[in-house]
């Protein structure tokens, strides 16, 4: 997705947050685990330090940044974006939630929803769709039809190309739009 991006003309980092880490998608008990025990102050630190690295590698230092994040890729967007309120501009999440006040954040949200989430219950995406309303902060939530979790990961188990498809070019007419903002 990195290079996707990349090929957008968007400049682009990709974070390793699991310190190089790799899990079985058939077995997502290890990665539960790891991301459980995790040490979320140097997680926290490294997706923070990514901002001055992508302001420093822009033509434009001081232009607004995105956020794009896949599960728990997804949360650590939402969490930035309310840490990091000058910088960051648009977020787009997959199916990833936060559970922290938004009120800070200067962000515009597109997130992508599975219809059935193992790991998003409906309850976490309508507490994120109220902290947002409650911050007053334009977003838009797609609910993608017959998906589960990982539809827009080619090689998941879950994989569905025409969502992952559809889902892709929302995400750049999203982006986009607010590049021109």
């Amino acid at each position: 997705m990195a290079n996707r991006l990349a090929d957008e003309g968007y400049t682009v980092i990709a974070p390793d947050l699991c310190d190089g880490q790799v899990f079985d998608d058939h077995d997502p008990s290890a990665a539960m685990e790891a991301l459980v025990n995790v040490n979320v102050n140097i997680v926290a630190s490294l997706v923070q330090s990514c901002v001055g690295l992508v302001q420093n590698a822009q033509i434009d230092s001081r232009a607004p940044l995105a956020v794009v994040g896949f599960g728990s890729g997804a949360s650590w967007a939402l969490w930035l974006s309310a840490r990091s309120v000058d910088e960051i501009a648009a977020v787009v999440t997959y199916y990833g939630t936060q559970s922290i006040p938004m009120d800070t954040s200067n962000s515009s949200y597109l997130c992508h929803w599975a219809e059935t989430d193992a790991n998003v219950p409906d309850l976490e995406v309508a507490d994120l769709g109220l902290r947002l309303q409650m911050a007053n902060r334009p977003f838009t939530f797609v609910h993608h039809p017959d998906t589960v979790d990982g539809f827009a990961e080619k090689g998941r188990p879950g994989f569905d190309e025409e969502a992952s498809d559809a889902a892709w070019r929302q995400t750049i007419e999203f982006l986009s739009s607010t590049r021109q903002q």
